[in-house]
């Protein structure tokens, strides 16, 4: 492939590292009146990371500011993501009180691209079935195609790239997109999305689908992107039961037309060889669903950079064996989710198969050691180590797209290698 026919943005500049804490929501008042004390006694002993607390989430902080406690539980509350300590013990006394009835009713079907929430749903007292869907977009070939020659060649690619029986991963698709058709079994299908390009590719195909079908259904979606007392909020499974009570009563809106028609428009672009109607739509705001935009620009920095021929993911797993000392896959992967990627969507599977085509250099990128791993955990157990080509590729001293023989999709958009 010539320079001029490389679909490429640039991504020279990685992201700042950041070390996510993983948190579930739940609150407790008491505790939190015990953190604002200690902060509070930490600042008038004059102790430096209490000073920087108060000075970045204060608004009247100054060098003769004298704090009380009323001071702290303010800074407390904003580090927990509420504009105040009343309103952050509001929200944590409603999370207290759940209802004793079923947010839901029996005829209500909850539709997500996971089975991460239906145990916490269940928890949560709700009645209505549960229906995974959960074609992984961000990965692999996107055509538009007749709906049953589409879902031929998505089982074929899951087959390929996570290892699974062919038949297998065909009857787990037709399974997971026969759904579309019984919809109108319902009164109320709910749609239950976050911001990551796994969710919101998922989401936009399906309400391409949803435009096209027309069901007599009442249709709803929670699409979450922050989460009040969850700082570094990943996904919907990170939270508890009653969290995602309180998403169901303050997050959940009507689907309208505006809501299909973004999907279409954005479901079609993802389908295009050519980048740029997706990069149109990922250069403006995607009213009425926000996380939209920033999950396409996200995807299309999948595409390889004029830097060094990586995507955006490629570059990050690469600079966490350099840079952080990952030496084994699995905290290779570890460091990428917590601490690399910007908005982190990659499961365990996909990120194998991206290490596996990473392989398909000519002169190797890395060393797997299979052997010396531990045979009871498989390959995220693996010795990794870069190569000097793979440091010369990272640093931006050699292209990989001069070295990769394989084929690799960005949704509708081929990256074919060099022939070998």
């Amino acid at each position: 492939m010539s320079d001029t026919e490389r679909p490429s943005v640039s991504n020279t500049a990685a992201p700042s590292p950041y070390q996510r804490t993983w948190f579930n929501g739940r609150l407790n008042l008491e505790q939190q009146k015990k953190r604002a004390r200690e902060l509070l006694r930490a600042y008038h002993q004059d102790q430096a990371p209490a000073v920087q607390r108060f000075q970045q989430h204060h608004p009247r902080y100054d060098h003769g500011f004298y704090p009380q406690l009323a001071d702290a539980q303010w800074v407390i509350a904003r580090e927990n993501g509420f504009a105040s300590w009343a309103r952050m013990k509001t929200h944590i006394e409603q999370l207290a009180h759940q209802p004793d009835t079923a947010p839901d009713g029996r005829h209500t079907l909850h539709l997500r691209c996971g089975e991460d929430i239906r145990q916490s749903l269940q928890l949560a007292g709700f009645i209505g079935d549960f229906q995974q869907f959960a074609d992984p977009f961000c990965q692999g070939p996107l055509a538009d195609l007749p709906l049953p020659e589409f879902i031929h060649n998505r089982a074929r690619f899951i087959a390929s790239a996570y290892e699974l029986e062919p038949a297998d991963a065909l009857a787990r698709l037709q399974g997971e997109y026969a759904v579309l058709q019984r919809l109108e079994d319902y009164q109320q299908v709910v749609l239950w999305f976050e911001h990551d390009s796994y969710d919101q590719l998922i989401l936009a195909f399906l309400l391409d689908q949803l435009l096209r079908l027309q069901p007599k259904v009442q249709l709803e979606l929670i699409c979450v992107e922050q989460v009040p007392g969850v700082p570094d909020f990943i996904g919907l499974g990170q939270l508890t039961p009653e969290l995602l009570t309180w998403l169901w009563h303050n997050q959940r809106v009507p689907l309208g037309r505006a809501h299909l028609q973004l999907g279409r428009q954005v479901w079609r672009a993802l389908c295009q060889p050519d980048p740029a109607a997706l990069q149109a739509l990922a250069a403006a705001e995607t009213p009425p669903i926000l996380p939209m935009q920033r999950a396409l620009q996200r995807h299309l920095r999948e595409l390889p950079s004029s830097f060094n021929g990586l995507g955006l993911t490629q570059h990050l797993a690469l600079q966490a064996m350099a840079d952080y000392g990952a030496d084994t896959v699995g905290r290779v992967f570890a460091v990428l989710m917590r601490q690399l990627e910007p908005l982190p969507f990659l499961g365990d599977l996909m990120f194998w198969h991206l290490l596996r085509q990473l392989q398909q250099s000519r002169e190797p990128l890395f060393v797997l050691e299979p052997g010396k791993g531990d045979p009871g955990r498989g390959w995220p157990s693996y010795p990794i180590f870069l190569t000097e080509t793979g440091v010369a590729v990272l640093r931006g001293k050699r292209d990989f797209r001069e070295l990769f023989y394989g084929e690799r999709w960005v949704g509708g958009i081929c990256i074919k290698g060099q022939v070998r």
